[in-house]
């Protein structure tokens, strides 16, 4: 397999491994809670944020990137292997099945980047829905509680 050929597999596979984000931000709408002024809540935003990007303890890429890093060197292997068996294990058959396996490993290994940053952005917005809900503002689907008063009973007859 010519130089050519081979920049051209890597650039493609290295271009699949850009295709998972990190998250830049909550996928939900919090609004403030009534009352509270709007500088108060942009803090508690801040914050919030802060929060939910530190409870990762990974980012997307980083799980992308591991992702279409071993699913393309295991694709490489089986493409390589897969070339040595047809027409009797010449060299560029070798080479060849190595590259389409790469390339076919990189693209199955980007899909699975993109479900692994879905789930870190799940695990955000969870975070940051419940920083937020704990400092009372109003979270999609959920009540504003408001803080129990004790009654005293009523006197007994």
């Amino acid at each position: 397999m010519n130089f050519k050929k081979l920049s051209i597999v890597s650039a493609l596979t290295l271009s699949l491994v850009g295709c998972a984000s990190t998250p830049v931000g909550p996928s939900l709408t919090v609004m403030p809670a009534p009352g509270v002024p709007f500088q108060v809540f942009q803090a508690d935003d801040q914050e919030c944020r802060t929060y939910a990007q530190n409870s990762l303890n990974t980012t997307a890429d980083d799980i992308a990137a591991k992702n279409t890093a071993k699913t393309a060197v295991i694709g490489a292997a089986l493409g390589a292997v897969a070339g040595a068996m047809a027409d009797g294990g010449s060299a560029r058959n070798v080479g060849t099945g190595a590259a389409v396996g790469l390339l076919g490993g990189a693209a199955m290994g980007a899909g699975g980047g993109n479900e692994a940053a879905k789930e870190v952005q799940r695990r955000y917005d969870i975070s940051y829905q419940q920083c937020m809900y704990s400092k009372g503002h109003q979270v999609p689907g959920y009540a504003i509680q408001k803080p129990a008063t004790s009654t005293p009973p009523a006197p007994a007859k």
